[in-house]
């Protein structure tokens, strides 16, 4: 990943608008990717992702706007430095695995002998090695997706797009997968990559772009997003009317016979830390808190320590009651009546 303040401008997104027929796929999309940096396209099916890409890949050219490689426009040239992984595979399925990569390897300008190394060592680290004289269509999705990865590696790119390139693979191909990104994006290259899978999102991404309807819905690093969010969660719930009339920091908003709809504070309101530190709320309020964010491990430990402390204080008082009940001549008495004892 990138590290600060050695990253350059390397792709520029501007104003880019893509229309099939009446549909408007990408509207005015505007987003950079950084050299040495990971990008993530986050967007339902039909958000605009794929077809971003394939603009960026020259597969169609842009309608409005414009795609731009370190200040310029993209050309044939640029293009064999940019590797590409679409949604759907672009292999020969005739062809044996390694006659394949070192073929698309010798398409962007490497020469036989350096084509046929760097396919040997890309297979090899996706754990392809022994199918390196395999013809492809007999492998299996998650290993056809490897060949195609080992496509897009396999002469160095300064620019590295995929598409879902996380889709089919088992878990440890995923951490496989992850790990060459981050070592290609160490090395300088761009990273853009597409995926619904929004824990790899978060754990890859220097930057997270969400398209919706083909508009950019919201753009920056995960603490940038985070800083967005409304300051007020609205939740509404099925009950009876009234019931929430009496709960701690919140607010009805609208109460009918259809449910109550309630303004509640997110976790770094004062009053809800307060509280979930409390032994009598902290098993309720905690868990909310640690399902709608990030709580500080000093606060879980306090409560923790503080629910402890109130259980062990409760055995303490119950057995002392017991004690003296028993104690006060075999005289039955109530655990009000041994309490003031």
């Amino acid at each position: 990943m990138r590290k600060w303040g050695e990253s350059t401008i390397g792709l520029r997104i501007a104003g880019l608008t893509q229309r099939f027929g009446d549909l408007v796929a990408v509207d005015g999309l505007e987003t950079t990717v950084e050299s040495g940096e990971i990008v993530g396209l986050v967007g339902r099916n039909g958000a605009g992702n794929t077809t971003t890409m394939r603009v960026i890949m020259g597969i169609l050219q842009p309608q409005q706007g414009s795609v731009t490689w370190q200040g310029r426009p993209i050309t044939a040239a640029d293009r064999l430095r940019l590797g590409y992984m679409p949604e759907e595979r672009g292999l020969y399925p005739q062809m044996r695995v390694a006659d394949q990569v070192v073929y698309f390897g010798e398409l962007h300008g490497l020469g036989r002998q350096d084509a046929i190394a760097r396919a040997q060592q890309w297979l090899t680290r996706l754990g392809l090695g022994e199918r390196l004289h395999d013809r492809v269509i007999p492998l299996s999705h998650g290993n056809q997706q490897r060949v195609q990865l080992a496509v897009a590696l396999g002469f160095a790119p300064e620019l590295l797009v995929l598409d879902e390139p996380f889709a089919g693979l088992d878990p440890s191909a995923v951490d496989d997968l992850a790990r060459i990104m981050r070592e290609v994006a160490r090395d300088g290259a761009a990273v853009l990559f597409s995926s619904h899978q929004l824990d790899l999102v978060e754990h890859l991404c220097d930057r997270v772009v969400i398209l919706e309807g083909g508009r950019l819905l919201a753009a920056g690093t995960l603490a940038e997003l985070g800083q967005r969010l409304p300051r007020r969660l609205r939740v509404q719930v099925n009950a009876p009317a009234g019931w929430a009339a009496a709960a701690p920091g919140t607010r009805v908003v609208g109460d009918s016979a259809d449910g109550t709809l309630l303004q509640l504070g997110l976790p770094g309101a004062a009053w809800l830390v307060v509280l979930s530190l409390l032994p009598p709320f902290a098993p309720t309020l905690m868990p909310a808190r640690l399902a709608l964010g990030t709580v500080p491990a000093w606060q879980v430990t306090v409560a923790i320590v503080l629910m402890l402390a109130a259980i062990y204080g409760m055995v303490q008082l119950a057995g002392r009651i017991y004690s003296r009940a028993l104690m006060h001549g075999g005289e039955r008495l109530s655990w009000r009546a041994a309490a003031r004892l």
